[in-house]
C-alpha cells in the first residue's frame, strides 16, 4: 500500500509556509517601526488557512486552453493593514512594537508546535516503511 504524503501530513506544511511569511511581514513591521508613514501591516491566518484547504482538496482539472480560468488560483496572500490601537503620533505610523513583539513570539511558537507535530509524523511514517515495531 503506497503511502500518500498529503493526507499523512494534512495542512501542517501549507501552515508552516503561512507561519514564515507572517514571520517576515511581523519582522517587516518591527524594523518599520520608525519609519513615517508606514502602516502595520498583518495576516488572516484562518482565512489564509482555509483557502490552503481548498487548495488541497480541489479536484485534479486542469487547463486545456490558455483562455480558460485557472481554478488552481495562488493563495489570496491574505495581508491587510493592521487597525491601529494607539492614537497617531504624528507621523503616520501605526506599528506598536510591543505588539508587533508579542505577534512574532506567538507565531514562532505556533511554527515550532507545527515543525514538531511534523516531526512526530515523519518519524511515523520512517516506522512503517522500515517496519520497525515501537
Amino acid at each position: 500500500m503506497a503511502i500518500n504524503f498529503d493526507k499523512a501530513f494534512g495542512l501542517h506544511p501549507q501552515g508552516m509556509q503561512i507561519r514564515a511569511k507572517r514571520a517576515e511581514l511581523i519582522a517587516s513591521n518591527i524594523a518599520n517601526a520608525d519609519t513615517p508613514g508606514y502602516k502595520a501591516q498583518g495576516m488572516d491566518f484562518q482565512k489564509v488557512l482555509a483557502q490552503a484547504s481548498q487548495k488541497l482538496n480541489s479536484t485534479g482539472m486542469s487547463r486545456t486552453n490558455e483562455k480558460h480560468f485557472d481554478i488552481r488560483m495562488e493563495l489570496n496572500n491574505g495581508i491587510g493593514y493592521r487597525i491601529p490601537n494607539q492614537p497617531d503620533t504624528g507621523d503616520g505610523n501605526t506599528v506598536d512594537v510591543q505588539v508587533e513583539r508579542n505577534l512574532y513570539l506567538k507565531n514562532s511558537l505556533e511554527y515550532q508546535a507545527s515543525l514538531q507535530f511534523l516531526n512526530g509524523k515523519i518519524k511515523g511514517l520512517k516506522k512503517a516503511i522500515s517496519g520497525a515495531i515501537s
